[in-house]
């Protein structure tokens, strides 16, 4: 598994070519065509914050999470008047103080070790709060080599779809060399679920 400080250590050095200075194109667009349905929002994995402070500005009360301190401190002092909130904190092992309405990702599911994605599946359940919404921004590789780690429609389908209701799924607009590449994916969590089950 890839640590913190791993992570820390390419933001450092200045080595983070998945920041593109701007909020993912397919949130954007989510965003300006879909009143709010949701009231607070978590980023986790946020990076320099971009995502966050987009959904800040549409009126969500967002708090942006990432296991690197560069890049919170990063995210921190670039966060004006958007009324984001950053803190470091590692998505898949610990617990919000209050589940969140809205879970938003951008390419964080490729970034971790593939050993951690049933763990990423329950990390989600167990911040978002029953009926809550998880959009995602998947991004759909192959190459073996990562991350990001390679990932399916199906094997994504597979493990969330037990858990969560699909709302909607569709090829967002995105950056030139990821065209055709990202889905995004409007889920709920059903508000059956269960979290005393084994494996929840």
């Amino acid at each position: 598994m890839r640590e913190a400080g791993d992570w820390d250590a390419r933001y450092r050095q200045g080595e983070h070519p998945w920041d593109h200075g701007e909020a993912s194109p397919g949130l954007q667009d989510f965003l300006c065509s879909t009143p709010p349905e949701a009231v607070t929002a978590c980023v986790p994995g946020c990076g320099f914050g971009h995502d966050a402070r987009c959904l800040a500005r549409h009126g969500y009360r967002t708090i942006g999470l990432d296991i690197s301190p560069t890049a919170i401190r990063l995210a921190a002092e670039s966060g004006g008047e958007s009324g984001a909130r950053f803190r470091v904190g590692d998505f898949l092992r610990e617990s919000p103080e209050s589940p969140f309405d809205l879970v938003f990702e951008h390419t964080l599911y490729c970034a971790i070790e593939p050993a951690d994605r049933d763990r990423y599946v329950r990390a989600v359940r167990r911040w978002l709060r029953p009926g809550g919404l998880y959009l995602a921004n998947y991004y759909l590789i192959r190459e073996e080599d990562g991350p990001p780690h390679p990932s399916t429609r199906e094997e994504i389908l597979g493990r969330f779809s037990p858990w969560f209701h699909l709302h909607r799924e569709w090829v967002p607009r995105s950056w030139p060399h990821r065209a055709d590449l990202e889905w995004m994916v409007l889920w709920e969590l059903r508000p059956g679920d269960d979290r005393s089950l084994p494996g929840a």
